[in-house]
This record gives C-alpha cells, sequence and structure tokens, in this order.
C-alpha cells in the first residue's frame, strides 16, 4: 500500500475576530464549481504538500463553527465548547489511517478507529451514573442499550466505531472493565458495554482494522481538555450531507443564579444528503449541490452522546435525548429509513454504588426546559462542528471524501447576512 491523500486538521484556538483571512477564502472563488473544481483541487490547488501515510498531503486549515464566526443560538459555550466541559467527562480516540489506492481486503486503505467517552474519572463499573436513551432511527446498533435501559443506570464507559469493529470493540471493553475490576465473573456480574457503530465507508471495513490494543490505547489517552474533532477516532472514515465527516463536540453553560449546570454533547456524524445541509437555518446544501460529492444517494446514520452535571432521573434523560433530535433537525437531517439515529444521556450528579442503596439530589422539573435548550443548541453545534473540523480524505479505490469547504461556507453566510 501507498501513500494516503488528505487534508489533516490544522487545530484552531478560538478567535474573537469575526471574518476568515482572504487566505483561506481563495478555495474555488470565481469559477470553478461541480467536477471540474473538485479536479481543480485535487492537482493541488488548496497548497498540496506530499508526505508518508497518515501525515499531511494537502495543507488544508480547518476550524471549529465559531472559529469562522458562526455563532449558534443563545446559551454561552463552556471553556472548552466540548462535552469535556462537563467536569469528570473524559475523551480519548484511537486512529487508524493508512494505505491508498486500490482495496485489498485485509490489507487497506484503513480509514477507521475508536472513540471512547469515559462518564467520571472512577471506576464507573463501582459507580453507576443515571443514564437515558432514545431511537430516532433505528438502523444501527448501540450494544447495552436494552440492560441501560431497565436499570437507570450507565456501568461502562461509551465507545463509538465502525460497524465492522463492533464486536471487536465490545471483547475489548470487557478486557478493561475486567482488569480494572478482577471479581468480575466471579462474584460480580459482567457487564454490558456501551459501543455503538455508523458505518464507515471510506476504507477497509471488511477488514476489520481496529484492535483490542487501539481500544485500551483510546481509554489511556482519554483526558478532559479540549476534544479532537473531526477524521478523528471513530468518525476517522464517516461522511456527513455530503461532506468528510466524524467527531463533533459542543456545551452549553448556565450561570450560578441558574444552577451552573453544563450541557455537552459529542457526536458521530455520518448520515443525510447534502440538499438538505443547514447552517444557522441557511440552506448551504443547496448553495454547494454542484461541489464534487461521492456516493450521493447513500445515507446511514449519527450517533449523538450528551452528558450533564445536572442532577437528572433517568426519565428526565431520556426526554432530553429527544430533543437532542431538534438540534439534529436545525442542521437539515429528516432522520431516513436507513439511518441509525441513536442518542444516550449520562448525569454526572449522582454516583450509585453496586453496594446498595443511595441518597441522591434531583433538579426537579421546573428549570428543565432550559437543559432541554442547550441540549437542542449543543447538538446543533456539535453536528456542524463535525463538519468543519474535517478535511478532505481519500479512500479506497481512489474515492476523494470532500471536506466543507469553509471559505465557501464563510461566503455562503454572508450572502444570507448571518456573517
Amino acid at each position: 500500500m501507498g501513500e494516503s491523500l488528505f487534508h489533516p486538521e490544522k487545530r484552531m484556538t478560538h478567535r474573537s475576530t469575526k471574518q476568515p483571512s482572504r487566505s483561506r477564502r481563495g478555495f474555488f472563488r470565481k469559477s470553478l464549481t461541480g467536477l471540474l473544481g473538485g479536479f481543480a483541487a485535487w492537482l493541488g490547488l488548496n497548497s498540496a504538500v506530499v508526505a508518508e501515510a497518515g501525515s499531511a498531503r494537502w495543507k488544508d486549515e480547518r476550524a471549529r463553527l465559531r472559529d469562522l464566526g458562526i455563532d449558534l443560538g443563545f446559551l454561552p459555550p463552556g471553556p472548552h465548547n466540548a462535552i469535556t466541559d462537563v467536569k469528570g467527562v473524559k475523551v480519548g480516540h484511537t486512529t487508524k489511517i493508512s494505505g491508498n489506492g486500490a482495496l485489498e481486503v485485509g490489507v487497506g486503505p484503513v480509514r477507521t478507529g475508536v472513540t471512547v467517552i469515559m462518564p467520571h474519572e472512577g471506576n464507573i463499573f463501582k459507580e453507576n451514573l443515571a443514564v437515558g436513551h432514545y431511537i430516532l432511527n433505528g438502523n444501527g446498533e448501540m450494544t447495552g442499550f436494552a440492560r441501560d435501559q431497565a436499570a437507570g443506570t450507565l456501568e461502562t464507559p461509551i465507545f463509538l466505531t465502525g460497524t465492522a469493529n463492533i464486536g471487536i470493540v465490545y471483547d475489548a471493553a470487557l478486557t478493561h472493565l475486567i482488569n480494572e475490576n478482577p471479581a468480575i465473573g466471579t462474584t460480580e456480574k459482567v457487564p454490558v458495554p456501551v459501543v455503538a457503530e455508523c458505518w464507515d465507508s471510506l476504507g477497509d471495513i471488511e477488514g476489520r482494522h481496529v484492535t483490542e490494543q487501539d481500544v485500551l490505547d483510546a481509554i489511556a489517552r482519554a483526558s478532559d481538555g479540549p476534544v479532537e474533532e473531526g477524521a478523528v477516532g471513530g468518525g476517522t472514515g464517516m461522511r456527513s450531507y455530503g461532506f468528510k465527516a466524524g467527531i463533533g463536540t459542543a456545551s452549553r453553560v448556565f450561570a450560578e443564579g441558574e444552577g451552573g449546570y453544563t450541557v455537552g454533547v459529542l457526536v458521530n456524524a455520518n448520515h443525510s444528503a447534502r440538499r438538505l445541509l443547514r447552517v444557522d437555518g441557511v440552506p448551504v446544501g443547496e448553495e454547494l449541490l454542484r461541489y464534487p460529492e461521492d456516493e450521493e444517494k447513500k445515507t446511514k446514520s449519527i450517533i449523538l452522546v450528551a452528558a450533564t452535571d445536572a442532577p437528572l432521573l433517568p426519565i428526565q434523560l431520556q426526554r432530553l435525548c429527544k430533543r437532542m433530535s431538534l438540534g439534529l433537525a436545525r442542521t437539515g437531517s429528516v432522520s431516513t429509513h436507513g439511518s441509525g439515529d441513536i442518542f444516550i444521556a449520562f448525569s454526572t450528579a449522582n454516583r450509585f454504588s453496586r453496594e446498595g442503596a443511595a441518597s441522591m439530589q434531583w433538579a426537579g422539573e421546573d428549570g428543565v426546559s432550559r437543559l432541554w435548550q442547550a441540549a437542542v443548541e449543543a447538538t446543533e453545534e456539535a453536528a456542524l462542528n463535525a463538519l468543519t473540523a474535517s478535511p478532505t480524505m481519500d479512500g479506497a479505490n481512489g474515492v476523494i471524501r470532500h471536506g466543507l469547504p469553509l471559505d465557501r461556507l464563510v461566503d455562503i453566510m454572508k450572502k444570507y447576512n448571518r456573517l
């Protein structure tokens, strides 16, 4: 297998300026659209750089939505604008990218990985959290769903990966849990890990290239700081709205007078059709219909994970999950028949020991509507960050999956007076 052609994300810190640089607005600005535009980019009109597999071949500066001056909603984001703004929550990735050219099953090209969300800093198997779920459309899989729904508690980390890797990740999750809790299988019952999948069609799916060590490494790398987004971890091979997508995250916070709570959302976006894409109500997808696209007729799935430190009951977390579907709809999704749109939300406020009964806090009902609003806004922004953070990437048999053109996005938002 040879070298890989893809756009690595160039990380950007949050900036106060609303205007992107003119250099970033030059891509296809005047005339090249459709297939000709894609061919021009392929030839290297976007600052091409040649490198080995897994490193930069094209220079492609990616950004989060707010880096482009596009601020959604009314509530403020947290310090990282990420699910890790909820205290104790950590996220880790293992990203696997190698090879290019013709598909060779078991060899590559490889475009896959795994993402883990650690719900708190302790031992989740011994200290469970309240959890809720919701299925908007069920053509997908999240293991542990039935067990967690019946118990109302979360007892394992949450893992995101490609469809064909779900069994490998499940097995590795058990290895991790048994390593931490040697009594599992003897004096402790065997847990049911939460592993959710999307169809990462860019690489050698049948080769199932994620390993147990990849999963354990993702757990070891998990941190509570800024979350790497885009074509990373479980999102490496994903596609959304006809563009390269993957992992995205966002958060909303409340003032102390409103409880001081945080709601964070992380998505693995692999869903919907180009024409449906909306950004702050703007029909961006319709404006970019002639932009190059692979697999035009295929739509797949999205997994959404929410965390909050508000002390909610399992039934309230299920209600919060349902509101996440409204945030997803704001981006244009209609949750098609072939899509697996599965949501999970947990609260870090109360921990439930396996040893017996425990007292708990409860937020009540009066203030939950604001939490619903936070979930809607954070979901909308997380799904769009998955797009803006994801670089163009090649895949098996020379497929080119283009990243959302950020300069064009800015121009479109200006056209509709959003910037």
